[in-house]
Formats: C-alpha cells, structure tokens, sequence
C-alpha cells in the first residue's frame, strides 16, 4: 500500500508551469505522498525535487529491486490502450469458469442418469420352486430348458436341475400315468408308455392318421441312416420318394443338413420336432431295428444283389 502524508513543497521550487516547460516533475505533488518503492522498503523519506535535481522516475527506478517492476512504469502499460481489454478478460475468465463448472454438471448428470441396480429376487423355498415348475411344464407346448426356466422364475440354475430330477422320480416312484423326462434338450411331460393303448384310443378315435404309410416308412429310414440322400431312400424302399420328403420337411419333421461330397446330393436328417413327437432326447435313444428284422433278412439281401 501506499503511505499517506502531508507534501513538503520547496518554496523556492519552480512552479508546475515551469515542470511542463522543462523542469523536473514533481512526483510527491503529484501522489500526495513519498515514493511507494521507498516506503515499502523502508528508504530515505520523500525525495525534494530542487531545481537542479535528478527525476524522481530514474531515481525510483534505480532504487527499487531488479526483480521487482516499477509501479510508477507498470500502472500506464496496465491501464493504457496497448494494456490487455478489461473485457475480454472478464469474458475469458467467464468463460473459464463455466467450462470448469460444466465438469461436476455433466458428471452429476451422468450420476442422474445412472439405472438403479434391481433387487435380487427373493429365493423360493422348495415346495414353492416344485410348484413353480410343475405349473410352467403343464402349459409348454414344447420341452424347455432348465436355463429358461431359471430365467422365469428368477432362480439359480443350480437349483432348478436338481428339482426336476426331483420331480421326475417323484412321478415315478408314484406310479402316475405321466412322467417328466428329458427330450429334444428340454424337459415335458408325457405319458406314460404302459398307458399309450388308452390315449392311443382317445386321440385316433373318428379321426385319420396324420402321416401315411410311405411317408412314416421314409421317416423311418431318414432317421436310423441320417444324414442320408434322396436317391439312398428311394433304393432302400424301392419307389421314388421326392413327394414324400417333401411332405416331410414341409412338416419339420426333417431337414437338409448339407450336400454329399461325391456327388453333390442334398443330405436329410430329422428335426428337433421329430425328437419332441416322440419323445426322445437324442436319436441314440431310437429303438433298435434287429428285432423288428426278419429272420431271412440275409437271404434277402443276397437275392436282391
């Protein structure tokens, strides 16, 4: 800061008219008080300006730290025109300041739209997991798997496999006329074989078998030579079968999967609703064809050569 104090004028000091004309210029008249570089630093008093005098400027200037700028040179270059533009410092600094403050905005922002983790779901006991699965397997229309069944009900997998093992022997141990079993990768329930006479009855009574004899004999060969080919078929039954596998895989029971490498032939196999209408989980699990074979079955072959 600046010091105050009352300025000690030299009467025989040349007026102001005689500075502006040449003379020194008095500095303490000017700023109503001694020197601020010799005040702060605790110098000599106030500098009289006599007429033959040094300037007070150089002597300022020569008195004040190197590192430090002089106040009386610094204040014009601040303030002047060739100074820097009092606002657009402000606008920078404005500017500043709201690119800094839009930092925590966007990251508030982000912590708003940030989802609220869902609540686990409450783990069912067994009784109610049982009855959970057993409601959810009487309304499938086709086997499902553990791994959805796990997502509907909320519940580990881990959980859900066991319990239809469970379930199964349950039924079985039980002597129901259905049974829960593995088919097509999934579980459903089906009946039981001892009682296949009976629904047998109840569903083809007054009504046609969907599938004709050349098409359930080409079902047949598909699924105990598959992949096999169309002209492989029509040797093994003896007639041509391209209308039949036609109905075949308009009725998804079997599939091209692919081409003989020799020839180029389209290659069938069955389907997974073929495993689901029989109620089977893969085709290994197909009757063998040994006891249905006649007893001659060799000289047949051998007169067929």
């Amino acid at each position: 800061m600046v010091a105050s104090g009352s300025a000690q004028v030299d009467p025989d000091a040349p007026s102001p008219v005689d500075v502006d004309q040449g003379g020194p210029a008095l500095v303490e008249a000017a700023l109503g008080g001694p020197d601020p570089v010799e005040a702060a630093s605790g110098g000599p008093g106030p500098v009289e300006v006599g007429p033959g005098g040094p300037d007070p400027l150089e002597v300022a200037s020569d008195e004040a730290s190197p590192g430090e700028p002089d106040p009386v040179e610094t204040a014009p270059d601040e303030v002047g025109s060739a100074g820097p533009d009092l606002g657009a410092v402000t606008q920078a600094t404005a500017g500043e300041s709201g690119g800094a403050g839009d930092v925590p905005r966007r990251q508030l922002a982000g912590r708003r739209r940030a989802t609220v983790a869902p609540e686990p779901a409450p783990e069912l006991s067994d009784a109610e997991l049982r009855g959970a699965l057993e409601a959810i397997l009487l309304v499938v229309d086709e086997p499902v798997s553990e791994l959805v069944l796990a997502q509907v009900l909320e519940q580990p997998a881990e959980r859900v496999g066991p319990m239809l093992d469970e379930i199964a022997a349950g039924y079985t141990a039980a002597g129901h006329g259905f049974e829960l079993r593995r088919a097509a990768g999934g579980w459903r329930l089906y009946t039981r074989p001892e009682y296949a006479t009976y629904v047998e009855r109840f569903v083809l009574d007054g009504q046609s078998v969907r599938l004709t004899q050349a098409a359930l004999e080409t079902l047949a060969v598909v699924a105990y030579k598959q992949p096999v080919t169309r002209s492989r078929i029509s040797a093994i039954r003896g007639v041509n079968c391209d209308g039949v596998i036609r109905t075949l895989v308009t009725r998804g029971l079997i599939e091209e999967c692919g081409t003989e490498t020799d020839s180029g032939a389209f290659l069938y196999r069955t389907t997974t609703l073929f495993l689901e209408k029989l109620g089977l989980n893969t085709v290994d699990e197909l009757p063998p064809l040994a006891p249905f074979l006649p007893d001659d079955v060799e000289e047949l072959a051998d007169a067929t050569r």
